[in-house]
C-alpha cells in the first residue's frame, strides 16, 4: 500500500475545480479534506492536524484573506497557499501580507499547483523543524526544547528557562526559517491583535536570542534584522 504523504485541507467553493484539485492529489498520495466556505475552512484548520491549506480567496460566509488573518493572530502557523482570480500585484500582496506562504492566481496549470503544494509541504515539515517525539530543536550547536521551555546556548553557560513569549517567538522564526517575517506577522502571530507591543519589544527579544545563542552577537549568523522590513532566521537541524 503506498504511504501517504499528508493531509491537505482544500477550501474552495467552485466544486468542480475543488473535484478537480482533490482527484489530483489524491492520485499523488495525499489525504484531502474539503469545504466550500471560509467559516468551516477555519474550523477544519483550528481542528485538524494538515500538513498544508490550499485556500481560494473569494468564499462565502468569510473570504480567505480573513480566514488566513484569523488564523495568523492565533499563532497557527499552517502552510497557506492562494488561489485567486485576481491576478492583481496589490492582491498577491495582501495575501502575503497577511500570512499565506505561496499565491497562485487562476486559471492555473494544475502540474504547477502539484508541484507547489509539494514544495511546501517539504519546507515546512514539522519533523524537519522540530523532533516530533521529543520537542527538541538543534542548530549551529544550540539547544531548544520547547517542551520545557529550557534552552542551552553558545553563550548561555547551560541551560536556561525562557518565558513563553520567548519560546512562541523562536518557533514561529524557525517554523519560517529561511524567510524574511515582518514585524506586522510577528506581531499578529505571536502577540495577536488585542496585545500588540512596540516593534522596539521585538528588537529586544532578537537581541536577547542573539546573546543566547550566537557566538558573535555582532555578526549574526542565525538571526537577522531586515532593515524597514522584519526578521530572518537561518538555522538549521543539526
Amino acid at each position: 500500500m503506498e504511504k501517504r504523504k499528508g493531509s491537505i485541507l482544500l477550501v474552495e467553493d467552485e466544486s468542480s475545480l475543488s473535484d478537480l484539485i482533490s482527484l489530483n492529489l489524491e492520485l499523488e498520495g495525499y489525504e484531502v479534506a474539503t469545504t466550500a466556505d471560509g467559516m468551516s475552512g477555519l474550523e477544519m484548520a483550528r481542528t485538524g492536524d494538515f500538513q498544508l491549506c490550499v485556500l481560494d480567496i473569494m468564499l462565502p460566509k468569510m473570504d480567505g484573506l480573513t480566514v488566513c488573518k484569523t488564523l495568523r493572530s492565533e499563532g497557527n502557523t499552517i502552510p497557506i497557499l492562494f488561489l485567486s482570480a485576481k491576478g492583481e500585484g496589490s492582491d498577491r500582496v495582501q495575501g502575503l501580507k497577511f500570512g499565506a506562504n505561496d499565491y497562485l492566481t487562476k486559471p492555473f496549470h494544475l502540474e504547477e499547483l502539484l508541484l507547489r503544494i509539494e514544495n511546501l509541504i517539504r519546507k515546512f515539515d514539522p519533523s524537519t523543524v522540530i523532533d516530533a517525539r521529543t520537542g527538541i530543536f538543534q542548530f549551529g550547536g544550540n539547544v531548544i526544547n520547547f517542551s520545557t521551555f529550557e534552552v542551552e546556548g553558545n553563550n548561555t553557560n547551560g541551560k536556561i528557562t525562557l518565558s513563553k513569549r520567548e519560546i512562541d517567538l523562536l518557533q514561529f522564526l524557525i517554523a519560517r526559517a529561511g524567510e524574511v517575517v515582518s514585524r506586522d506577522e510577528i506581531l499578529t502571530a505571536v502577540w495577536g491583535e488585542d496585545v500588540f507591543p512596540s516593534t522596539r519589544t521585538i528588537d529586544n527579544y532578537i537581541l536577547a536570542f542573539r546573546k543566547y545563542f550566537e557566538t558573535n552577537s555582532r555578526e549574526p549568523e542565525f538571526f537577522h534584522s531586515i532593515r524597514s522590513v522584519g526578521y530572518k532566521f537561518t538555522g538549521s537541524k543539526n
